[in-house]
This record gives C-alpha cells, sequence and structure tokens, in this order.
C-alpha cells in the first residue's frame, strides 16, 4: 500500500534559506504543520523559540516550554511547537513583558523584530477577498487565514473595502481599529523577492498586461525609486509605517 499524504519531516538542506538553522548541526528540522502560512512564508513556533528569541537550548526544551502555554500567538496561547509564524505574526512572551513582530529584514528574509507596547495590541493582515453574506454582511478573509464578519461594507472615511488592502485588527477581539488602502502616496513594505525589507511611499502603480504582473514603483528614504512586483508589497501606512521596522 502507497503512502498516503505528504512527509511529516524536512532535512535541514530543504528548509527555506531565511531559517537560522545549521545545516551541519543535525540532518532533520521540525517542518511546519499546515496553517495560516505556507512554509516558504514561516518559521516553526519551536524554531522561533529556540533558535532566533533564544529562549530554549533545544528543540526538546522549546516543546516543553510552548506545551505549557508560555508564548502567545495574535494574543492567544498557542501549544503547537509546529505552528507557522509568518508575515506581521505577534510573538508575546508573557513571563519576559516581551513581544515581537515577524516581518521581512533587508536581504534576509523574514525574522523577529521587539515592539513596543503600545504596538503589541495591534497587527495588519492583508486583504484577500470579501464575500457578501444573507442579511447584508460581509465577510472579509485575509491573507493570514483569519476572518472577520462586518455589515459595514467601508470604513467610516467612506473607502470601500478592497483586496490587496491592508487592515488594521487589534488582537486577539479581532476589531477593526483601521484601514489602509493599496494605492499610491501610501507607505509600503516589500515582503518577498529581490527587494525583500526595502520600504517607502508608492509611488507608481502599472496594472497587470498579459505578458506580465502588475508592478509597483517605491520611492525610498534615500529618494531611490525602485520597482517589484505588486503582489510583494505590503502597505503598512498612509504617511508613514504604523510598525515598527528593522533599522529604526
Amino acid at each position: 500500500m502507497g503512502k498516503k499524504g505528504g512527509s511529516k519531516h524536512i532535512k535541514r538542506l530543504a528548509a527555506p534559506v531565511f531559517w537560522p538553522l545549521h545545516v551541519k548541526e543535525s540532518k532533520w528540522a521540525v517542518k511546519p504543520k499546515a496553517g495560516p502560512h505556507p512554509m516558504a512564508r514561516s518559521i516553526p513556533l519551536s524554531i522561533v523559540l529556540s533558535k532566533i528569541l533564544n529562549y530554549a537550548k533545544t528543540t526538546k526544551e522549546a516543546k516543553a516550554t510552548i506545551s505549557k502555554g508560555a508564548v502567545k500567538v495574535d494574543g492567544k496561547i498557542n501549544r503547537d511547537h509546529k505552528y507557522p509564524v509568518g508575515l506581521m505574526d505577534l510573538i508575546e512572551i508573557p513571563d519576559a513583558k516581551s513581544t515581537f513582530r515577524m516581518v521581512p529584514f533587508p536581504g534576509k528574509g523574514l525574522s523577529l523584530l521587539k515592539v513596543a507596547k503600545d504596538e503589541a495590541g495591534y497587527k495588519l493582515s492583508l486583504l484577500s477577498n470579501k464575500i457578501s453574506l444573507h442579511g447584508g454582511k460581509i465577510q472579509l478573509n485575509f491573507s493570514d487565514g483569519r476572518t472577520i464578519t462586518t455589515t459595514k461594507e467601508a470604513t467610516s472615511a467612506g473607502e470601500t473595502y478592497v483586496p490587496g488592502d491592508t487592515v488594521q485588527i487589534g488582537i486577539p477581539e479581532q476589531k477593526i481599529l483601521g484601514h489602509i488602502k493599496f494605492a499610491e502616496g501610501k507607505y509600503a513594505l516589500v515582503v518577498a523577492g529581490q527587494n525583500i525589507g526595502k520600504h517607502g511611499k508608492i509611488v507608481g502603480v502599472e496594472k497587470s498586461k498579459a505578458s506580465r504582473s502588475a508592478t509597483v514603483a517605491i520611492q525610498d528614504a534615500q529618494g531611490q525609486t525602485f520597482r517589484t512586483i505588486a503582489d510583494y508589497v505590503f502597505a503598512i501606512g498612509n504617511d508613514k509605517p504604523i510598525i515598527k521596522l528593522p533599522g529604526e
């Protein structure tokens, strides 16, 4: 009888390059479970605890710490050491009174950045699509797997929710706190590709054509303009970013 399903293990050589693992340290690595983020854009919670935050020396110790409920992900206790921690997720260690956000670092990929207390109460989520429900309700579906049902198709400012926009969400109650449109003039962060980690103001958006994807032109703080694929761009503020970024 043939094997059913995918492998439950992963070799270190096959792990994403931004995982903080030494290929000769061990043959195997923790494989993240299926979840809100794909493996190529996430890091298992046990690796986060042991290799990035250094709150555990080994995977076994990290598993024990996580199983005791000592770690929160997006405001809720998470006991799954294989949980995939991805873009904009918040990791809180209550005993250490510390909160970290998963963000892209220039030229390196995803890693954790410590954030202040006033920023630890919300996350940014990319709107994937929206669905009309019975009773005039709207279901907003986000790239991190969460959904929010609302009766308002537009914000208090009259702006309609459009896929590609960013929504500021209070955690863990999932209350909508703000809305950032994906448009020229907004502040954006590149979350994948050759320009990962770079950020600046959107100065141009070119729609997709039959032969190529939509692209975005971004001007950084030094006045330099670069272009990247629209799918790699994440709006993080109107005039300036509302989250802390590496190097700030």
